[in-house]
């Protein structure tokens, strides 16, 4: 693992049994995705890129294998400073937004804020000046019930902000967004990339190749290709839209 390597993962299997039946959704995989990268994880439903997603993520425990985000070896972590690694390193975009339907999006935003002893007032203020970031502040009051898919993903995508993690990890952050939305949502991810922080998304959508520094094509639990890209910068201003 290079000093500027993010995420180094080796030998790495997942195997679920169903019934009678063993799945292993990751079956020795292998990969290293350097510090400020904008990865996209590319594969058809049942590749095992979710898998992948949500192990990278400490949301779940690999079968076998080693995984070492940001010089920290997960497998080496008791549950609680795997929370604490959630907490500190990795902000999740969800497709399904994740939000809380009776809580405004300032306070969705503010919400993980509350578990680290942040007062209410820095916590308000905070979260105002991340929905700024995704251009949603004119609508700080309003609940996700009152907006548009692609303004909930943005608010979601404030909330992963919160602690300002250097990892970001997306899992099919346009699968619920028509076109425009999903452009826009991209846009918002490439800033991220090109702020300073390393941003790996999971979809099967290959219009997001040209948003990507890498490329990983998954399938039945195996890398298939990892291509390094020249990024386009070309890309980004073909992206922006009004907010």
């Amino acid at each position: 693992m290079t000093e500027d390597s993010m995420i180094q993962v080796s030998a790495l299997r997942k195997t679920y049994r169903m019934g009678t039946t063993l799945v292993h959704a990751l079956d020795g995989v292998d990969l290293t995705v350097e510090r400020n990268t904008f990865s996209v994880l590319l594969g058809p439903s049942g590749s095992g890129k979710s898998t992948l997603l949500y192990l990278l993520g400490g949301l779940d425990r690999p079968t076998s294998g080693k995984i070492t985000i940001n010089r920290t070896n997960l497998d080496t972590l008791d549950e609680n400073a795997l929370a604490l690694y959630r907490r500190k390193t990795v902000g999740f975009i969800f497709q399904s937004f994740n939000l809380i339907p009776t809580m405004n999006a300032l306070e969705n935003v503010a919400f993980p804020m509350s578990f680290v002893g942040i007062p209410s007032g820095q916590r308000k203020k905070k979260a105002y000046e991340l929905l700024k970031v995704v251009g949603l502040e004119k609508r700080a009051l309003h609940k996700p019930t009152e907006l548009s898919g692609g303004q909930q993903q943005r608010v979601a995508i404030a909330r992963a902000l919160v602690n300002d993690p250097p990892l970001i990890l997306a899992d099919e952050p346009t699968g619920n967004l028509d076109t425009a939305s999903g452009h826009l949502v991209l846009q918002i991810l490439t800033e991220l990339h090109q702020s300073g922080r390393t941003v790996l998304v999971v979809t099967h959508d290959e219009r997001m190749v040209r948003y990507a520094t890498n490329v990983v094509r998954l399938l039945d639990g195996r890398i298939v290709d990892h291509d390094i890209t020249n990024f386009d910068d070309a890309a980004v201003p073909a992206a922006q839209e009004s907010r």
